[in-house]
């Protein structure tokens, strides 16, 4: 059967406008080969050379022929952007989110998704049990990387329990053929409280570090527990000790890893650090910031990039008279009341307070702030004096669209707060020009 690939748009200034493709058009071949996916479509239009047929809306086949650098995109997006149908989870993970979220939420919040595609293009963390040899040969062969593997444990048996899924062990092996070819990868342990922490924490990650360098970091993150969990694996959540625990034996490893490697390759999330009240590591501890979609070091980063843009706004000159209000998940409360407290040192006139939000909707377990919605931000500032203007992290919304988790969207905050509401992007710099944007 054909597959469609239908183009949703067209860059401006792109090679694709250029030859006068438009939104509508279908690409049916790059230098005579049908193209399966995105995993195809990137490796053959890479070439300096390309010979494409499209077929336009009125049925005409154009051939196009095109020279360019290589690796110059075409410019083209497609309305589906894996070019492919997406491949579900078939793992039943007992520390899975989703399973932990509540009824009535849209139905692309139920979603697991579990595809090598989608590693590569979004930075989405695979398991692996999902991959057929077809789609290891293709990542070898097309050198796609990094891949981010959701590894959890390297014990065969315990990553079968822990994935309920009696192929778990043995998708292990494909790591081993991606070192071997030298893919670049990047990992991820889900830690869950007795299961595969401790001894088997360490075990993980001296079994690891065989991969160094190809496989540049692997990041360990608590399990994240909602109050949606009845029926499920009982897990518990981390007490302050057990983060002390936990960071002491990443610390270890990474002082090894940095004598064999020059790399500190294992690295805690955030929250172990303000879990276990410690001071987070220095910026050169990070790597170079690989595993920030995990929250390894966002809040160092934050630091760093706000100290930088505080300092040029104090040279640049003064700023208005204002009162304003942040609002942000019980976890970085802490560090943004801190970086605030240090911005009206250098401009008095301007008064900020932070509101830390409980996750009345998930749990007060959950501490992010990408998991608080719509109605607890209202919930909690409803009725408050929160002065000219009130500030939320991009990271509450969803990708692209004013939409909070629960679809209440951003205008609805607003009515229902009578405040204008300005929402700021994830960096310090970001973060310290939306402050002075009174």
């Amino acid at each position: 059967m054909e597959k469609v690939h239908v183009i949703d748009r067209i860059l401006p200034g792109s090679i694709a406008e250029e030859l006068g493709l438009e939104p509508g058009d279908v690409l049916l071949t790059v230098n005579g080969n049908e193209i399966e996916d995105v995993f195809d479509y990137h490796y053959y239009t890479n070439e300096e050379y390309l010979t494409v047929v499209v077929r336009k809306a009125n049925g005409e086949e154009w051939e196009l022929d095109i020279e360019k650098e290589y690796e110059d995109d075409l410019g083209i997006e497609f309305e589906n952007g894996l070019m492919d149908d997406y491949k579900s989870c078939h793992n039943k993970c007992i520390f899975c989110f989703i399973d932990q979220m509540p009824p009535g939420m849209r139905d692309t919040l139920y979603f697991k998704d579990d595809d090598s595609r989608l590693s590569f293009l979004q930075g989405n963390y695979v398991t692996l049990t999902n991959m057929k040899e077809h789609d290891l040969e293709r990542i070898i062969a097309y050198k796609l990387a990094p891949i981010n593997i959701s590894v959890q444990t390297t014990n065969p048996e315990l990553r079968c329990r822990m994935l309920n899924n009696r192929f778990a062990g043995e998708a292990l092996s494909q790591i081993d053929r991606l070192y071997e070819a030298g893919i670049s990868m990047n990992g991820q342990i889900v830690l869950c409280k007795g299961i595969n922490d401790g001894r088997e924490l360490e075990r993980s990650i001296a079994d690891l570090m065989k991969y160094m360098p190809v496989m540049e970091s692997v990041s360990v993150v608590p399990v994240g527990l909602s109050r949606f969990r009845e029926g499920l694996f009982p897990l518990e959540p981390f007490t302050k000790e057990d983060a002390r625990q936990v960071l002491k034996v990443i610390h270890h490893f990474q002082e090894i890893c940095m004598h064999r490697c020059g790399l500190h390759f294992i690295h805690a999330s955030d929250e172990w650090y303000l879990l276990a009240e410690e001071e987070l590591p220095k910026e050169d501890s990070y790597d170079g910031y690989l595993q920030l979609e995990n929250g390894v070091g966002m809040l160092r980063l934050l630091r760093t990039e706000f100290a930088e843009a505080l300092a040029e706004a104090k040279e640049a000159g003064a700023a208005e008279n204002c009162r304003l209000t942040i609002a942000t998940g019980l976890l970085a409360a802490p560090t943004i009341r801190e970086l605030a407290d240090s911005f009206c040192e250098v401009f008095p006139q301007i008064e900020i307070e932070v509101i830390p939000i409980v996750n009345h909707y998930f749990g007060e377990q959950i501490t992010v702030s990408g998991l608080l919605t719509g109605q607890d931000v209202i919930g909690q500032l409803e009725g408050k004096d929160l002065g000219s203007r009130l500030l939320l992290p991009c990271n509450l919304l969803r990708s692209g669209e004013e939409v909070f988790l629960d679809d209440i969207t951003l205008a609805q905050v607003e009515n229902a707060l009578q405040v204008k509401v300005d929402i700021v992007k994830s960096s310090g710099q970001d973060f310290v020009s939306c402050l002075l944007d009174g």
